[in-house]
């Protein structure tokens, strides 16, 4: 397999996280910059039911969006186990056999949310206008999931070789398409609201072409397609990507119960949490790009048996995490006035932005604790933890917290609610971490590089902890 080798079993590994994250968060940050400035555009067109309609379709994309996810950090934990136990052509084997089933499944999911979106959308407070434009958003984007995730996949895997510049070249062509096409589609050509939807159709298939370009002519490709092959290895895929997607799942079910609550306070408070909910990966890029970059670190290192090295790189990631949050706020902070008339928010929207550009948002350290635990999970072998951990973040740790900052403050209460409820979950999560890594300290798991990722053995290395 071409180019293929463990890139993080030496060197320093803040030096290894610090690199991978930088050159992720360049990638993250120019999706996240063009889907703010969608919501810029949008907002632009004067028509106040159009940012709301952003916001209720938002929740659902974040739904099939974290499915594919789910499926990537399978991708990625495969091909960086199988790297670091000196397996290159399993590498290759399961990359390919996670694109099939992730493709197959995507379709299928796909379907069924496009059956229900009227129910769906009403399902988290959309009406009238504001719910027909939703609906005509996500009829454009929603049938090209599978597209995305392919894309998401790919990114996943060459993160998983180490290749963070050509992820995040990966990542750079999607933004740059997309921040081409929009002013295009939405004024030149006037097709408002789903010329945003169309640019976006567009950059997904970029981001799925750029990442297999790079898979094919940097990594050897993709592997023989075999359905005994593909049926073999499903059960080593599902026990990564059914917990990762679970897992994955809940954020967008906790957030359409947060839109949802925000929605009885008017159109207003919608509009206000789909902008805090565009600013936020970019003020906090670097922790996403952090929880996607640790993975493929501690999963080298893991698979190559050095759990000296698993340890070191995730109490480097605590470190940075709270490194980077405090000054972010402080910008924020500066910066919340000029934030709302960039949007011409008022009224409670306004407030919301305020609100969230200021000490609250240091809640986002705890958000980070949770983003990295789940990477460990993930790659330690036991991402059904993460599943454990997210749900309880968005269920226990969301609902009654946001019920009771509604009743409260009101609008301002539903954020409130929302990031407090983190604090809990991230103890909880990196006390679970720090059990996981000891366990898998003490197993030492001698025979993992002879048995994990043989072509045809079944076993996987969640296994071999698990004994």
């Amino acid at each position: 397999m071409s180019g293929a080798q463990a890139t993080f079993l030496t060197g320093s590994l803040t030096r290894h996280i610090i690199t991978m994250s930088l050159t992720s968060v360049v990638g993250f940050l120019a999706l996240f910059v063009v889907d703010l400035v969608d919501m810029l555009f949008i907002s632009m067109l004067g028509v106040d039911e159009l940012a709301a309609a952003v916001g209720f379709a938002g929740t659902l994309l974040f739904l099939t969006t974290s499915i594919s996810i789910g499926m990537g950090i399978a991708g990625g934990a495969l091909v960086a186990q199988a790297l670091g136990a000196d397996q290159a052509e399993r590498a290759r084997e399961l990359l390919t056999h996670v694109l099939v089933v992730g493709v197959v499944f995507a379709i299928g999911f796909a379907a069924l949310i496009y059956a229900n979106l009227g129910g769906l959308t009403a399902l988290i407070g959309a009406t009238g206008e504001t719910q027909r434009l939703a609906v005509s958003y996500l009829q454009i984007l929603i049938p090209t999931m599978p597209i995305l995730l392919i894309g998401i996949v790919g990114s996943a895997a060459l993160r998983g070789h180490g290749a963070a510049k050509l992820s995040m070249i990966v990542t750079l062509v999607a933004g740059v398409v997309n921040a081409v096409l929009d002013p295009i589609f939405i004024f030149a050509l006037d097709m408002g609201l789903d010329g945003a939807a169309w640019a976006s159709v567009l950059s997904r298939f970029a981001v799925a072409g750029t990442a297999l370009w790079f898979i094919v002519t940097r990594y050897g490709g993709l592997a023989a397609l075999s359905a005994r092959a593909v049926a073999r290895d499903l059960r080593i895929i599902a026990a990564i990507a059914v917990p990762a997607m679970l897992a994955n799942i809940a954020a967008p079910i906790g957030s359409a119960y947060v839109t949802a609550a925000a929605a009885q306070f008017g159109e207003n408070a919608v509009a206000g949490m789909a902008v805090i909910g565009r600013l936020t990966p970019i003020a906090f890029a670097l922790i996403f790009a952090m929880s996607g970059s640790i993975g493929p670190i501690i999963g080298q290192n893991f698979g190559a048996g050095r759990h000296d090295r698993v340890r070191v790189a995730f109490n480097a990631s605590m470190v940075l995490i709270v490194l980077y949050v405090i000054p972010v706020v402080a910008v924020l902070f500066v910066l919340r006035g000029p934030i709302a008339d960039l949007f011409s928010l008022s009224g409670t929207a306004r407030d919301l932005v305020y609100l969230f550009s200021g000490p609250l948002s240091l809640a986002w350290i705890f958000n980070g604790v949770i983003f990295i635990g789940n990477a460990t999970y993930n790659n330690l072998g036991r991402p059904m933890y993460s599943t454990w951990v997210n749900w309880g973040r968005n269920t226990l740790g969301t609902v009654p917290f946001v019920w009771a900052g509604a009743a409260y403050w009101g609008a301002e209460g539903v954020l409130i609610g929302q990031m407090a409820g983190g604090v809990f979950a991230a103890l909880i999560s990196f006390l679970m971490a720090e059990r996981l890594m000891k366990a898998a300290e003490a197993a030492q798991i001698p025979d993992l590089q002879s048995h994990a990722f043989k072509g045809h053995s079944r076993a996987f290395s969640i296994t071999h902890l698990r004994r």
